[in-house]
């Protein structure tokens, strides 16, 4: 684990992780081209966990080369900034967005904006990649 509560500023990347609603995934391309899109994420046990779109091309850039950075916005000022660097790898085995309570705790009334139902959003973004960091950094907590 890259954070611990045994610091201010760990604890405080970790209370971010578990409710900022919008991070920011970095992914490299085959061509070594970086790519960075918002995505909408779950902290669990010490890692992301991101629902992406079966026709992202993140899902590709992934299982070629699973080098990735999350990072959160930073403040206004440009403070408060909270980047992980880790490993990313598609995870099967997760529960689908209608099973998962706690990420439908957390999005369903942005989801049921942007869709007609849980089941629906499900039909698209139905990878489920888990992100586990390696290195974490946190400036100018404010």
């Amino acid at each position: 684990m890259v954070f611990d509560s045994g610091s201010r500023e760990h604890e405080h990347a970790l209370a971010r992780l578990r409710s900022d609603m919008v991070g920011w995934l970095t992914t490299v391309t085959p061509e070594g081209q970086p790519q960075t899109l918002p995505i909408w994420f779950l902290w669990v046990d010490g890692e992301a966990l991101i629902y992406s779109d079966r026709r992202a091309r993140r899902n590709h850039n992934v299982a070629v080369n699973p080098k990735v950075t999350l990072h959160l916005n930073s403040s206004a000022r440009g403070g408060d900034v909270i980047i992980l660097e880790g490993e990313a790898r598609i995870d099967p085995s997760a529960p689908s967005i209608p099973d998962n309570a706690v990420y439908r705790a957390k999005y369903e009334t942005w989801l049921l904006e942007f869709m007609p139902s849980v089941e629906e959003m499900a039909t698209i973004y139905n990878v489920p990649i888990r992100v586990r960091p390696t290195r974490g950094l946190v400036i100018g907590v404010e």
